[in-house]
């Protein structure tokens, strides 16, 4: 199996069955992982910041840097790739607070807030969800089967996404 990565402000969409997209390092970060069983198709989005007037010059270079950019041409890209909106699988991780005593700017929570925004806004449901707190997650995404696993720090990885995890 090929390991693709998925960088902070990055985001990859794949319909390869040999292929594992990876991310690490989602702190306050959001991971968002799409898939399509039917097509094969799945995704990572890995993003920085909840809005991009905080910095529209950046968000023109790199606009998987934010929610209100980033989310919308993730999805555009799957479905490209042959996703359809009501068959997609929808997992989110991240938005912890790190930095516990010094984080006055909450950045975490304003992440998870713009990202279920955009997904009421659109129409997306979540499927599964493991967020907040103050863990680093790293997510794994197999296309081949849509196994979705989720890593904290210190901890062993465990699928997401499983009956005990779903929240619809």
């Amino acid at each position: 199996m090929k390991n693709l990565f998925v960088g902070v402000s990055d985001a990859k969409v794949s319909r390869e069955a040999d292929t594992s997209l990876v991310t690490y390092a989602l702190a306050s970060c959001i991971g968002i992982s799409i898939y399509d069983p039917v097509a094969g198709v799945g995704g990572l989005l890995h993003y920085l910041l909840p809005d991009s007037r905080l910095d529209p010059v950046k968000a023109k270079e790199h606009p998987w840097m934010f929610a209100d950019t980033g989310i919308p041409m993730f999805f555009q890209q799957a479905y490209r790739l042959g996703a359809e909106k009501s068959r997609l699988r929808v997992i989110v991780a991240g938005g912890a607070q790190v930095l516990q005593s010094t984080d006055s700017l909450e950045i975490g929570k304003k992440n998870l807030l713009a990202m279920r925004r955009i997904f009421r806004q659109s129409g997306v449901p979540l499927d599964a969800e493991d967020v907040g707190g103050s863990d680093i997650r790293t997510l794994r995404l197999e296309i081949g089967t849509g196994r979705l696993t989720v890593r904290k720090t210190g901890t062993e990885e465990r699928e997401l996404g499983s009956h005990l995890d779903v929240i619809r």
